[in-house]
């Protein structure tokens, strides 16, 4: 194992903010009006539809839900019965927006969220808060303490004959992880300052989203979408994995994010989706360029790219998606290489007496129109959260790698030709369990090992068996059942 060294300030500092990030998720839980019989009547229905034999006291039902609801219900017009707290179908399924850009997860997912209501606007707050100390063996490992977080508040009403969304997503990663990267052994694709990042990941932007939404029903089953974001996310790939029921505990990012949703924070995004019983199918137009390492600001640029996504929600539990893309110059390092980035993959959700069972299985795929080198990656995760407050999970992955790996963190030479090598692969299981120490913040203290196989071409660098531990504290507002 590698032995922990903590240079200069920087350790401190980390730990000063991580905290200082900790303590505004819990002033936010603390003083967000919390409608938490209303939110849990929602993993309430769905365990009741899944155990149809089992008696259910009517005098126990939640009253604030039904109130709830009415609220959110209030004002809307012409049929637009689609705002409902507990998604029935896939119309009302995509208008509760609880996942990032106009990606949809089952329906039965749950969605931990404090909310509220004011007059005629419905008010939710998500997040998801990590502290991580990783630590990782070879020569290329590193350890670093460092957060990976997002916060996401949201607001949604009536609106002549549709319904309106406003979503920010916030990140406060530009502060909490520094050097602009976290180790992530065999991980690449991102630059900062002209260098590439290597077995590492970078922060990500400071606004991940600032969006606009608006649904217009058309139909007993057809529903009319659209999505405006300086900042957003457009139709190409599932949720990303930060967003991920089957993802939720795991800290760190997936080594094929660059080939299955590194576009979740795309500039000047525009997508229009319409939806037909359990089909639907969105365009979108987009800047292709990455975001810059200047994590702070909102980057911009002309929608010179573009993807289309067909989503099918055959029943509750299940989702799947096919999506293209043309993307322009995505990369800084390589501005005159255009990518062509296919995706496909399978969700399932299980709700469960005490919990659910939360599964991914994802293929993303990149080609270079310039030189037309190809690299796939392979992903399937699964968590199981049973007995209310224990989670286990795992990632598996197969991805390819390309000799930029060989150079590490350094300007590329000017005859640079970017190609594959080898697949690597990566084993990762973990583990947390929750303390609910303050009210409404599900409190938990986790760990995650992963394994790694390595590429022949790549094990004079990495070693044979490179490993990887993380221990961290995950944080989540919550209210009901679903945490």
């Amino acid at each position: 194992m590698v032995t922990i060294t903590r240079t200069g300030g920087a350790f401190p500092v980390l730990i000063l903010r991580s905290w200082i990030l900790a303590l505004i998720l819990l002033l936010l839980v603390a003083i967000f009006p919390v409608q938490s019989r209303a939110a849990g009547a929602r993993q309430h229905d769905r365990k009741t539809a899944h155990a149809p034999h089992q008696s259910v006291d009517k005098s126990d039902a939640p009253q604030d839900a039904s109130k709830a609801d009415h609220t959110r219900m209030a004002g809307m017009q012409n049929g637009s019965d689609v705002m409902s707290m507990h998604p029935e179908n896939f119309e009302q399924e995509i208008v509760h927006h609880a996942t990032d850009g106009t990606s949809a997860q089952p329906d039965s997912t749950p969605a931990p969220m404090l909310m509220t209501t004011r007059g005629a606007w419905s008010l939710m707050f998500h997040a998801n808060v990590f502290l991580v100390d990783e630590q990782q063996t070879s020569s290329r490992g590193d350890d670093k303490f460092f957060s990976t977080n997002w916060l996401m508040p949201m607001a949604q009403r009536s609106l002549g004959p549709g319904v309106f969304t406003a979503r920010v997503m916030l990140s406060l990663e530009p502060a909490t992880v520094t050097d602009r990267r976290y180790p992530l052994l065999f991980q690449q694709g991102e630059t900062a300052f002209g260098v590439p990042i290597v077995d590492g990941q970078h922060p990500h932007d400071f606004i991940m989203e600032l969006a606009a939404l608006y649904d217009l029903k058309l139909g007993e089953k057809s529903l009319l979408s659209f999505y405006f974001a300086p900042t957003g996310d457009p139709a190409i790939g599932p949720a990303a994995f930060p967003h991920r029921a089957s993802a939720s505990e795991n800290p760190v990012a997936t080594l094929g994010h660059h080939q299955e949703d590194s576009t979740h924070i795309a500039s000047d995004v525009a997508t229009v989706g319409l939806t037909y019983g359990m089909a639907r199918i969105e365009a979108s137009g987009f800047h292709g360029r990455e975001p810059d390492e200047f994590r702070w600001d909102i980057d911009s640029g002309k929608i010179d790219s573009w993807s289309m996504r067909l989503t099918l929600q055959p029943g509750k539990d299940w989702s799947g998606q096919y999506s293209y893309a043309r993307i322009t110059s995505p990369e800084a390092l390589s501005p005159s290489e255009d990518q062509a980035r296919m995706t496909a993959s399978i969700m399932y959700n299980r709700p469960l007496h005490d919990g659910n069972w939360a599964s991914t299985i994802l293929w993303g795929r990149t080609n270079s129109l310039q030189d037309h080198s190809i690299f796939n990656s392979y992903l399937l995760e699964s968590t199981w959260r049973f007995r209310t407050r224990n989670d286990v999970w795992t990632r598996i992955e197969n991805v390819t790698r390309s000799n930029e790996l060989l150079l590490g963190e350094q300007p590329l030479p000017s005859n640079f030709q970017e190609e594959p090598i080898g697949r690597v692969q990566a084993y990762t299981f973990g583990y947390d369990h929750d303390f609910d120490l303050v009210p409404h913040l599900a409190s938990a203290l986790g760990a995650q090992f992963t394994a790694y196989g390595v590429a022949d071409a790549l094990k004079t660098i990495y070693g044979s068996h490179p490993l990887g531990v993380a221990i961290f504290v995950r944080l989540r507002p919550f209210a009901g059942m679903e945490r």
